[in-house]
């Protein structure tokens, strides 16, 4: 997962059955589900709602899409206790329950909140907010008491961002970058796999121009790879382009840049040129980028075997 999901597990020291009680109980939810009610039929298809205790106002509500007791519930997610947050479409939560041991005795509890691509403000809510939830259902289960309240605001720690969009932009941007690398080589790709191929580029690119803490090497970096994914796909025309936004990126950059920075950069600028066929150029560009300085052993391994990778075009260097 993506960025766009949230994985939380934790071991309980409480039989299945009591842990999926605890999960469908609304007396239950009260004391560990920050004040609120669960309201359902729990028949599938079938609405639910998280209810305020206190205020009997809506927290949360969805629909039922799963319920198979006691090990699985599935629920769509809409937010309507933050009006920024009820604008934004609904994600999914999905609970897993597994019985450990030979005596079923502990329970493994596997939370997992996904969907949450086009809702950047729900999945910095949720971030911490699930970590407080699945505590506190530990906490009331193997103690019989629910842990005390409290305000997660401010809570993140030393050098947490208050960019609440531009932290879930990074973390996009991120996603798609590593998405795009499975189809960084020299076969011939499929039409769906150039698809994704460049919709995981652009989608890389776009994030990290918004993402907190964004600087003209990350930018760099996001020409590079768009610049070698239309070389991977023959668009030698785009490729050039971007392998020269990511050489001004660079230049911007300055001292921030690392030295295999501008091996990259001079490594796309030679592969965008042999699929344009001027070959003069290429070799040229290529012998600058195998003979940058990479200092880091490790680093110039990895260099070298993404210098190498086809496709050159039968480019002779």
């Amino acid at each position: 997962m993506a960025a766009t999901t949230h994985l939380y597990e934790i071991f309980i020291n409480a039989p299945i059955q009591r842990v999926w009680d605890a999960l469908t109980d609304p007396a239950m939810t009260t004391q560990y589900f920050h004040g609120t009610r669960l309201e359902s039929s729990f028949d599938e298809g079938s609405s639910y709602r998280y209810v305020v205790d206190t205020t009997n106002e809506d927290a949360v509500d969805g629909v039922i899409e799963v319920f198979e007791p006691p090990s699985r519930l599935v629920m769509t997610w809409h937010v309507l206790y933050d009006t920024d947050m009820a604008e934004e479409p609904a994600s999914r939560v999905e609970w897993r329950l597994s019985p450990m041991g030979d005596d079923g005795a502990v329970t493994r509890v596997t939370v997992r909140h996904g969907d949450l691509a086009l809702s950047p403000k729900t999945w910095s809510s949720v971030k911490l907010g699930w970590v407080q939830v699945v505590d506190g259902l530990k906490t009331l289960l193997e103690t019989g008491h629910p842990l005390p309240s409290f305000d997660l605001a401010g809570t993140e720690g030393p050098g947490a961002s208050s960019d609440t969009e531009g932290d879930w932009h990074r973390s996009q941007a991120v996603s798609a970058n590593n998405a795009a690398w499975e189809y960084l080589d020299g076969r011939q790709h499929t039409a769906t796999e150039a698809d994704k191929l460049l919709t995981t580029a652009y989608a890389a690119a776009f994030h990290w121009q918004r993402a907190s803490g964004s600087t003209a090497v990350h930018l760099a970096r996001a020409s590079w790879l768009l610049s070698r994914a239309h070389a991977v796909l023959g668009h030698g025309e785009v490729a050039l382009h971007h392998a020269k936004r990511s050489a001004a990126h660079l230049a911007a950059a300055g001292d921030q840049a690392a030295d295999f920075d501008h091996a990259y950069g001079a490594e796309a600028q030679a592969r965008a040129l042999a699929c344009l066929g001027r070959n003069d150029e290429a070799k040229a560009l290529y012998q600058q980028a195998a003979t940058t300085t990479v200092s880091d052993p490790q680093d110039r391994e990895i260099f070298e075997g993404d210098l190498h990778a086809e496709p050159w075009f039968g480019l002779h260097t």
